[in-house]
This record gives structure tokens, C-alpha cells and sequence, in this order.
């Protein structure tokens, strides 16, 4: 068998770069207590930290076998200037997801209105950052501003990823203020379309799948961080029956490995349904890499060497390389 094999690189769709430095310290609390923490240590970024430690994950991302990152940015404008600066010196493709926030959260993350937010976005295009529209979730954006945000994302043709259906709390509270679930409301605020991407969606119920699917959206699912904050299991199966458009982001960093991510969604596929091979090797290695790239508008990415010499596949035939890959291998098979 050949030495390497050649395939396209992975794309993390959804990241938050600075929640990197939470990785080992916040264990113990649930999501909320692990939300607190994460607010502190984003009010003390700045746009040197940023460009310091932005670069140090991107590279792990890069020597991961991630080609390209979609960066969930609410840090503010000289921050997401340091951020694309840190991911050219890493050599990843970048696209900023530059997040809309009215509400809650801290004050470093909101704009006064969403007309505002608008025209920080081009004030981003016009120094030429490849971008997409990110309301953060329903909780921080009252539907006026989702639908100005989803008609902004139509007639420009834009990427548009937002949060939701993550926490059980997060839905009940939507349905207590609005009357509908989260997706209910994007959709009823024109925010659902084939560019749209919804983080989590860990407890989307049936009909608001449908209306993703009806939609031509895709699910981005980051499952080693929903794993490590207890949100709960993505409803693979019940995705694949609506031949829903999935991809996969590494959030919060507290792991950093496509395959991994991978793995864990098979891995839940498998546990719901009591049967194997829910999602093929060739359909994961897809979702880690074509659909992230289409959900971040990219065209292009670089590819990846796999170390077919690696211990991990000794003895593995080259027929059942992707197989292997999937399924018994970490990043540090990338080389």
C-alpha cells in the first residue's frame, strides 16, 4: 500500500477559538456554570490576545487535519481583524460568522441596533474578509432583528449560522416569550434557506426538522462539546430519514479532532437505533469536509495527507483505508 493517501481536508464549521483556554478548567458544573466562566474569559480578551492564541488553535486545528474554520465571532471589530490575521499565519482558509447579539450575554458582545451590526458586517466585507451572518441564538435576537438578518443573508447570498435548540431551557424559554419552538421562529422570521446553518439543533423536535429539511438547511454538529457540557444527542437517525445536510465544528476546542467528531455521531447513530453503519465512512468523511465547506460558502480548501504507516493502520488493506480512518484513528494520523 502507498506510504500516504490524499484526501480533502476537514472543515470546522463552528468555532470559538478563545474558549480553547476553558479546556480541563470547568469541569463539574453544568452548561450554565460552564457559560459564566466562558463570559469571563471572553471579557478579557483583546485583539493581541486574540492574535496570540487564535494562531496556537488554528495551528493544532491545521496539524489536526481541519483545512478551513468558520470563526463564531462576538469579541468585537479590531478582534475579528486579529483573528483572520492569526489563521493566515496558521495557513487555514477562514470565514468569520460575525455574531449579532441584542441581548443578554455582556456588553462587549451587543449592538445598539441591528441596522448597526449591519454595517460593522461591511465594514468586514470591505476589507475584503470572507464573512457569513451569525444571529447569535432567539435568545439574543428578538425576531425583528432575525428578519432583518435573514433578508440581509438572501440578497447578498451570505452563509447564515445561528444557535439553537441546544439546551432544553433555551427552548422553553422561546416558547414562553414567542409561542413557538427556536427553529419555529427563524423560520417564521425568514432566516431558514439553503445557505442557513443551525448549531446544536440537540433538541429539535420533528416538525421543526421538517422545516429544516423543507428549507434545504443543514445541521452543524459539534459533538465533542455537546458531549463534554452534557447538552445531549443529536437525533442522527431521525436527520438522515430527512436527508438533512450535516457538518461538524469543534465549538468550544476542548477537543480538537475531526475524526473524533466523526466517530461520535456514528457512535450516537448506532446507540439510538441498535444497528451499524447508520452513516457511511465515505458520508462522514463528507460531512467533515464538503458540507462543512459548502456551509461556510467555501469553494476551496486544501487537503490532507493521511500516514497510511501509521501504527493505527498497520495491516489495514487500502480497500478499507476510509473504514479505518473513521473508525480507528486520531488526528495524529494527518500529517
Amino acid at each position: 500500500m502507498a506510504e500516504r493517501l490524499t484526501i480533502p481536508g476537514f472543515v470546522n464549521a463552528h468555532s470559538h477559538a478563545f474558549q480553547r483556554a476553558l479546556r480541563g478548567r470547568t469541569e463539574g458544573g453544568d452548561f450554565w456554570a460552564w457559560r459564566d466562566a466562558m463570559l469571563d474569559l471572553a471579557e478579557a480578551q483583546t485583539p493581541e490576545r486574540v492574535r496570540t492564541e487564535y494562531e496556537a488553535v488554528y495551528r493544532e486545528m491545521r496539524a489536526a487535519g481541519y483545512t478551513a474554520v468558520g470563526e463564531f465571532h462576538y469579541l468585537g471589530l479590531d478582534e475579528a481583524l486579529a483573528a483572520l490575521e492569526a489563521a493566515e499565519a496558521a495557513g487555514i482558509a477562514f470565514v468569520l460568522l460575525y455574531v449579532a447579539y441584542a441581548r443578554g450575554g455582556i456588553e462587549r458582545f451587543r449592538q445598539a441596533t441591528a441596522a448597526e451590526y449591519l454595517q460593522q458586517l461591511e465594514l468586514l466585507r470591505e476589507r475584503g474578509m470572507s464573512v457569513g451572518l451569525a444571529p447569535h441564538s432567539v435568545r439574543a435576537c428578538p425576531p425583528d432583528w432575525l428578519e432583518q438578518i435573514g433578508s440581509y443573508a438572501r440578497e447578498h447570498s451570505l452563509p447564515l449560522h445561528v444557535h439553537a435548540d441546544e439546551q432544553p431551557r433555551e427552548v422553553e424559554e422561546c416558547i414562553e416569550e414567542h409561542g413557538v419552538t427556536p427553529i419555529e421562529l427563524l423560520d417564521k422570521a425568514g432566516c431558514l434557506g439553503p445557505h442557513t446553518t443551525v448549531v446544536h439543533a440537540t433538541h429539535a423536535a420533528d416538525r421543526e426538522l421538517d422545516l429544516l429539511a423543507d428549507a434545504g438547511a443543514r445541521i452543524c454538529a459539534c459533538l465533542t462539546t455537546e458531549a463534554n457540557l452534557g447538552d445531549g444527542f443529536l437525533p442522527v437517525e431521525r436527520v438522515c430519514d430527512r436527508s438533512l445536510g450535516l457538518c461538524i465544528g469543534s465549538d468550544s476546542n476542548v477537543r480538537i479532532d475531526p475524526l473524533e467528531e466523526l466517530r461520535e455521531l456514528e457512535g450516537i447513530a448506532r446507540r439510538r437505533t441498535l444497528r451499524r453503519n447508520v452513516v457511511s465512512p465515505d458520508t462522514l468523511l463528507s460531512i467533515g469536509s464538503d458540507e462543512g465547506a459548502a456551509a461556510l460558502g467555501l469553494a476551496e480548501w486544501a487537503d490532507v495527507e493521511v500516514d497510511l504507516s501509521h501504527p493505527s493502520l498497520a495491516g489495514i488493506d487500502e480497500s478499507d483505508a476510509f473504514s479505518a480512518l473513521v473508525f480507528g484513528c486520531s488526528a495524529d494520523v494527518f500529517i
